[in-house]
């Protein structure tokens, strides 16, 4: 599906952390569709406009010595401007960015190349943090101006941190963009419970733990974590490691036990000390810890009327619903909360619920 969506526009993909987002690029780019050359980047440790430039310049000059190094292209082309593009030192990034992608965009090469940015919005983290929003800002226009500039250009933007959040402080900056309004938006979920039980099954299979009822131990392991592959395999090597044989009792026991386990196994932990970051305004980290603990107490979706009084009750001082409705939304599109059709929120992962009721001694 997203080589057919990058025939015709590039796509930010939406995922939870350790839901497998980086597995899907990983895939795509050990079988590429014919006729396409995919670069994998992750960004997280460029903390410049003039670094990501460079990287992008050098994926660029790497895929075009490819394709054209038997009619002497590169040779001719450093001729043409040795001056500048050899030292890519004197060029400003700007510069250097768009005649990369635009030089790119020249070649008639048989394969399209599309670049696939992991951890985008760390990167640009870095940029706002070192530079100021501005650049920043310049940086997201820029990419998105060569993308309606040049049309062949393909990017796939992901990232654990919600691209929203830097869209946000730039436009809290008075810096508004529309950086990613051409992009189309796909949301990685979960495995299907199909495709989770099978995963398990497999998994047990090939390392064999033992089970008298592999089906129904696969199923359980499955929904015990909510069909997160990642979370599959640690149940299966944890059940492997402490010769543990794969019952339903020993399975929702096993996963139990790591909800609870102080050194945090499964990391999840980074759910909480995430918050700080993601909501580093006034005291919205203690505002959005006091609604998920109203929402972690039950599995019933709940209005935001309720959550609203639950809040105050507990002595979380949401007053002004609309404040109130601001943080649900931020809250659904970080993957802690999901909104059902008639407007209620609840935990979107139940795995999660019960770790964070269980974190917050509820």
């Amino acid at each position: 599906m997203l080589w057919k969506i990058l025939e015709s526009q590039s796509i930010l993909i939406n995922a939870e952390r350790r839901i497998g987002k980086t597995q899907v690029l990983r895939k795509m780019l050990l079988e590429p569709l014919e006729g396409w050359n995919p670069i994998f980047r992750d960004l997280e440790n460029i903390h410049s406009a003039q670094e990501f430039a460079e990287q992008v310049y050098n994926d660029v000059q790497e895929h075009l010595g490819t394709v054209k190094r038997a009619t002497g292209f590169l040779r001719k082309f450093f001729e043409d401007n040795e001056t500048k593009y050899v030292n890519i030192k004197e060029r400003s990034w700007k510069e250097l960015l768009k005649s990369a992608v635009e030089d790119l965009m020249k070649t008639k090469a048989q394969k399209r190349l599309v670049f696939f940015w992991d951890e985008i919005p760390y990167m640009l983290e870095s940029i706002r943090k070192k530079d100021g929003p501005e650049m920043a800002a310049e940086v997201l226009d820029t990419i998105r101006s060569l993308r309606v500039e040049q049309a062949e250009f393909r990017v796939i933007f992901t990232g654990s941190i919600g691209l929203h959040h830097i869209l946000g402080k730039l436009a809290s900056a008075g810096i508004p963009t529309s950086a990613k309004n051409d992009m189309y938006a796909v949301t990685v979920t979960p495995l299907a419970p199909v495709d989770g039980e099978r995963l398990a099954k497999d998994l047990m299979a090939g390392e064999e733990v033992g089970s008298e009822n592999p089906a129904s131990a696969a199923a359980v392991i499955a929904d015990e974590v909510d069909y997160f592959p990642f979370y599959i395999h640690h149940v299966i090597a944890g059940l492997k490691m402490d010769e543990i044989a794969a019952t339903e009792d020993n399975v929702r026991e096993y996963v139990a036990r790591q909800l609870v386990d102080a050194a945090d196994p499964w990391q999840i932990a980074h759910y909480r000390t995430r918050i700080a970051t993601y909501y580093p305004d006034n005291d919205d980290a203690y505002k959005v810890e006091g609604i998920l603990d109203v929402l972690a107490q039950t599995s019933d979706s709940t209005t935001v009327s309720q959550i609203l009084e639950l809040a105050n009750t507990q002595g979380v001082q949401v007053t002004d619903r609309n404040d109130l409705l601001r943080l649900l939304r931020l809250l659904d599109a970080d993957h802690y909360l999901t909104r059902e059709n008639d407007g209620s929120y609840r935990f979107r992962f139940t795995l999660i619920r019960r770790w964070w009721k269980l974190d917050r001694g509820l």
